[in-house]
């Protein structure tokens, strides 16, 4: 298990949906383009933050956790 490959995985996926939002965002301008923002993208790039933020304790937990077994 390699949560820090997949911490930056998901870091980097999300980058890229927000960067193809962005550019959607370019030709899609009304009310709908907004409201999906904001009831899709801004809560899942908000979880993807805390997902992140949990990730990374989990990954140190589990670091220190090897180095106690050893």
């Amino acid at each position: 298990m390699n949560l820090t490959a997949d911490r930056m995985r998901l870091s980097s996926l999300t980058r890229a949906l927000r960067i193809q939002w962005d550019q959607t965002r370019d030709h899609w301008r009304d009310d709908q383009a907004l409201d999906f923002e904001r009831t899709y993208l801004m809560d899942l790039e908000a979880s993807v933050e805390n997902t992140v933020g949990t990730i990374e304790k989990l990954d140190a937990l589990l670091t220190q956790l090897r180095r106690d077994c050893e």
